[in-house]
């Protein structure tokens, strides 16, 4: 069923989006055509050929169209390039959808439902992209106004919230154009998806039941952790994330990846700001709040809860130790093969025993390489430039490219 709210002035998705000057775009354009012939290993001719081709369209319209293989290429390298992710090591599997064709928003509805039904049912550890169409200066663009396709709703209450405190304004929102929460609220009701679209209103869809797969959260010794009635869907699809390629900005390319079970049990069960349940989980447990390590044996015991759970369920998840190792098996093959890995420290280190994984101890940087994937300009779009990295450039021109980014970050923020 679909809700409609009314038509507003305002454009959320033009505030959101890199401001590129046309030479800025141009220079993009080049440098991801030469990374993707370069290491596709194309002849020079085709190379010379497509640039043509895209500057002349450039020229005329303002913008250009990727080819299927550019765009399945583009997704990836920037999956590879975002430094925010652990789980990188088969930047190569993902899977692309090509919907650029898709711009009304019930069928764009239809084809993100399909997405996540079928990386629910194959339970497989595999990342997919639905890419639909680009951000054009001359005409608005259909989005997913939220977060992740699937979250559950936050009720604010006089003695606080039931349910997930970050999703108290979508759960808002969501009652304001029609959702009807269940007759008896509980912590883990799923919400509708938003859509809004390209002139402006927002459209809510609910999930058809049997598309989100949801694992009731027990420990395979701990029978105290059942009595809390936890449980978490399987596939993350994220909506809100923006997909750059070689100057065009993709504002709706939903993607999965999957779990780390530290995400579930340390950060969205535990936060403050969250579910807020380890003094719970403490006291489900038994433990002995006068020990200082109260909270470390609670945090350990829930995490194995979920990896149990997930693992019995037969859903993909993966430990923080054995992500920790394939980020650092990624981090070889990237150097291996002469490219730098943009990292976050922040994002990489799980928040769980940390320096006892290796990631740890690694020196990280964040080159904001595009292509990449960004939220908004003023949060970490404005930093993305192209890399160069097919180029021998000497310190003289290094210091050049430095100088220019520095001049288009001073004028940005200017305005």
């Amino acid at each position: 069923m679909t809700y409609v709210d009314s038509w507003t002035q305002s454009d959320p998705l033009r505030r959101r989006l890199r401001r590129l000057t046309k030479g800025e775009r141009r220079e993009e354009a080049i440098d991801f055509l030469k990374l993707y012939h370069h290491e596709l290993e194309l002849p020079p001719a085709d190379l010379e050929k497509r640039t043509r081709a895209v500057l002349a369209e450039l020229q005329r319209t303002g913008s250009y169209t990727h080819t299927t293989a550019e765009l399945s290429f583009g997704a990836r390298v920037a999956w590879r390039n975002h430094a925010n992710c652990i789980g990188r090591l088969y930047w190569k599997s993902l899977e692309v959808n090509d919907a650029r064709d898709v711009t009304d928003p019930d069928e764009m509805a239809l084809r993100v439902i399909a997405h996540l039904g079928k990386s629910t049912t194959s339970g497989a550890r595999r990342s997919a992209i639905t890419i639909f169409g680009p951000a054009r200066d001359d005409r608005p663009t259909a989005y997913f106004d939220c977060h992740q396709l699937t979250q559950y709703a936050g009720y604010l209450r006089d003695d606080g919230v039931l349910g997930d405190p970050q999703n108290v304004e979508a759960t808002r929102s969501a009652i304001a154009l029609g959702w009807q929460p269940p007759a008896t609220p509980s912590a883990f009701d799923l919400l509708p998806f938003v859509i809004r679209d390209a002139t402006g209103p927002r459209r809510l869809y609910e999930l058809p039941p049997g598309t989100v797969r949801e694992v009731d959260i027990v420990h395979p010794t701990l029978p105290g952790i059942a009595s809390l009635g936890l449980r978490w869907y399987t596939v993350p699809l994220v909506t809100d994330m923006i997909l750059t390629i070689g100057g065009i900005d993709y504002p709706c390319a939903p993607f999965n990846g999957f779990y780390m079970a530290t995400e579930i049990a340390s950060r969205n069960f535990v936060d403050q700001a969250r579910y807020n349940l380890l003094d719970r989980v403490g006291d489900a447990i038994g433990v002995d709040k006068a020990d200082p390590y109260w909270k470390d044996r609670a945090l350990t015991e829930l995490n194995r809860a979920v990896l149990s759970s997930f693992n019995a369920a037969e859903a993909a998840i993966i430990d923080h130790h054995a992500a920790s190792q394939q980020y650092i098996d990624f981090v070889r093959i990237e150097h291996a093969l002469g490219r730098d890995v943009s990292g976050n420290w922040a994002w990489i280190v799980p928040p769980q025993a940390s320096a006892a994984c290796p990631v740890f101890h690694l020196p990280m940087t964040d080159h904001h390489d595009v292509p990449n994937f960004y939220r908004t300009r003023a949060i970490d779009g404005a930093a993305l430039r192209s890399a160069k990295l097919t180029e021998q450039r000497g310190r003289t021109l290094r210091r050049v490219d430095r100088i220019k980014r520095r001049l288009r970050h001073w004028l940005r923020t200017r305005g």
